[in-house]
């Protein structure tokens, strides 16, 4: 016989969120200095080449 499942707490649902939010957070920071470093070219473990 199916048993409905207990309700997770608010609290345990914004803690879950938050830990997502701040792995999304360090994704975008990590991208984004990427981008700076092979836009100013000091970038030493990413190569691309470029058009003159």
């Amino acid at each position: 016989m199916a048993v409905p499942k207990k309700r997770t707490s608010l609290s345990k649902k914004r803690i879950r969120k938050n830990i997502w939010k701040k792995k999304a957070y360090w994704a975008a920071v990590k991208a984004f200095s990427l981008a700076k470093s092979i836009s100013t070219g000091k970038s030493k473990s990413f190569f691309c080449a470029t058009n003159k």
